[in-house]
C-alpha cells in the first residue's frame, strides 16, 4: 500500500466496467485479492452476506455507480475477514489480550456522540478504532507507526473517491477522515450483520433482520477485533461508539459485563430529521430513485423501536451506572461535559490531556463544512405527530424540545 495520489482520488465511474453482485463473484474476488480462502466460521457471516446481496439486487435500485461502490465495500470487508482470520490463526496469543472496562457511547444518530468520541480520543489513555484501521485491518497496527501507517493515506484516497467525489456536501453532515474515530457499526460489517449497510444502501429487509437478531455472535467477533487491534497498540481503555448498539444491548453486556455506558440524548424531532437527510444523501451516491417519503416512514419506525429498546434497557437495571449526556448541555460546553463523564467513572484527566481537548474543540468550529438544513416535512412527516410519537422517550430521559 503506497501513498495516495491525486489521480487515485478521482474515478470516472462511467469508464469502470460494471459488476455483478453475486456471492460467487465477491467471494472469488476476495480470494484472488488475498491468496487466502478461510473466511472463518460461516455461521458468523454467510447469512448476512446472502441477505445483504439480496437486498442490493432486489430493493436498493442501484445504478451502475451504486453497484461498483457496493461491490467494493463488500470486497473490502471480505478481504479483512480473510486476512484477520489468517493473522489470528498464526498468532493465537492475540485472543489472550485483555479488554478491561470498555466505555460504550450509546446514542441515537446526531446526538453529539461522534464529536464526543473524537474528543475523548485526544486522551492518550483512550484507545478508539480509527477509520483507517477499520477499513484496512490487517496487519495489526503497530504503536511505532500508528500515526504514519501508509494505510492512512490509502483510506483518505478511498474516502475522496466515494463520498468525497460523489457527494462533497456530505462533510456538512458527518465529517470524514482516516484519523477520526470510527463507529463500531463499521467493525460489525466484518460479520455482515450491521446497520452501516442500510445507512449506505436502501436495504430495508436486511435492516429488519439485523434488528431482530440477538447480535451475540457480532459482539463476540467484536471482542476479537478489539484484541486484534490492541495487541501491538495497547492503551488503558477502549472508548467505543455506535448508533446501532440498540440491536445488541443484551449481547454487549454479556460479552463485556464490566462495560461502562454513556447514553447520548437529543430532541427526537431534530435527530431523526437530520438522520433522514443523511441517508437520503448517501443513497443518492448509488441510486436515482429512493424517495424521501420512503426514508421517513421506514427509518421513523426504526428509531421509534430503538428508543423503546433504550428505555427498556435502562429499566432492566443492566446499565445501573450509566451516564446520560444531553445534547443541549454538551453543545454549550463540551469540555465541561467531558469532565463530568470522567468524574462519573472516576477517570484521571491530566492538565495536558485537558489542553489537547481544548485545542481539538478550537480547531473544530461549528458549520466549518457548511450548514446542514432539513425539515420533517420533506420526508412526509408531520412535526406535531412525530412529537407525540417520541414523547415516551423524552419523558423517560428528560429530553427537552429544541427550538
Amino acid at each position: 500500500m503506497g501513498n495516495a495520489t491525486n489521480a487515485q482520488q478521482s474515478v470516472d465511474y462511467a469508464q469502470v466496467p460494471d459488476v455483478e453482485l453475486t456471492e460467487a463473484a465477491v467471494l472469488a474476488a476476495a480470494r484472488e485479492a488475498t491468496g487466502l480462502s478461510d473466511f472463518g466460521d460461516e455461521a458468523d457471516w454467510k447469512e448476512g452476506l446472502t441477505l445483504f446481496l439480496k437486498g442490493l439486487n432486489e430493493e436498493a435500485r442501484l445504478n451502475k455507480t451504486g453497484r461498483i461502490i457496493a461491490f467494493g465495500e463488500i470486497l473490502r470487508h471480505l478481504t479483512n475477514r480473510l486476512r484477520v482470520t489468517d493473522d489470528i490463526k498464526r498468532h493465537p496469543e492475540i485472543l489472550e489480550v485483555k479488554i478491561v472496562k470498555p466505555i460504550f457511547l450509546m446514542g441515537l444518530p446526531r446526538t453529539g456522540s461522534t464529536f464526543l468520541h473524537d474528543l475523548m480520543a485526544q486522551d492518550p489513555d483512550n484507545r478508539v478504532p480509527m477509520t483507517w484501521e477499520c477499513n484496512y485491518m490487517s496487519p495489526p497496527p503497530e504503536a511505532a507507526t500508528y500515526e504514519t501507517d501508509p494505510r492512512i493515506a490509502d483510506c483518505e484516497a478511498h474516502l475522496a473517491r466515494t463520498a468525497g467525489q460523489l457527494i462533497p456536501e456530505y462533510q456538512a453532515i458527518h465529517e470524514m477522515g482516516a484519523q477520526l474515530a470510527q463507529e463500531c457499526l463499521m467493525l460489525n460489517a466484518f460479520d455482515f450483520k450491521t446497520q452501516i449497510f442500510s445507512n449506505q444502501f436502501w436495504t430495508p429487509t436486511y435492516q429488519r433482520w439485523v434488528e431482530n437478531d440477538s447480535n451475540l455472535s457480532v459482539y463476540r467477533t467484536h471482542k476479537r477485533q478489539l484484541q486484534y487491534m490492541q495487541w501491538k497498540t495497547p492503551r488503558a481503555r477502549w472508548v467505543l461508539k455506535s448508533t446501532s448498539y440498540f440491536w445488541g444491548l443484551d449481547a454487549i453486556m454479556s460479552v463485556y459485563p464490566d462495560a461502562r455506558i454513556i447514553m447520548t440524548h437529543r430532541d427526537p424531532i431534530k435527530l431523526t430529521s437530520s438522520f433522514f437527510s443523511n441517508v437520503s444523501m448517501t443513497y443518492s451516491m448509488g441510486s436515482d430513485s429512493i424517495k424521501d417519503t420512503e426514508i421517513g416512514e421506514f427509518w421513523g419506525e426504526t428509531w421509534e423501536k430503538a428508543m423503546h429498546r433504550f428505555v427498556e434497557f435502562r429499566k432492566s437495571g443492566k446499565a445501573a451506572n450509566a451516564f446520560d449526556m444531553q445534547f443541549s448541555e454538551f453543545v454549550k460546553d463540551q469540555l465541561a461535559m467531558v469532565k463530568r463523564i470522567y468524574a462519573h467513572f472516576d477517570l484521571p484527566l491530566s492538565a495536558a490531556t485537558e489542553q489537547k481537548m481544548r485545542d481539538f474543540i478550537a480547531n473544530k468550529p461549528k458549520e466549518r463544512h457548511g450548514i446542514h438544513r432539513y425539515t420533517p416535512e420533506q420526508f412526509g412527516l408531520n412535526p406535531a405527530q412525530e412529537r407525540q410519537r417520541y414523547r415516551f422517550y423524552q419523558k423517560y430521559f428528560h429530553v427537552a424540545n429544541e427550538g
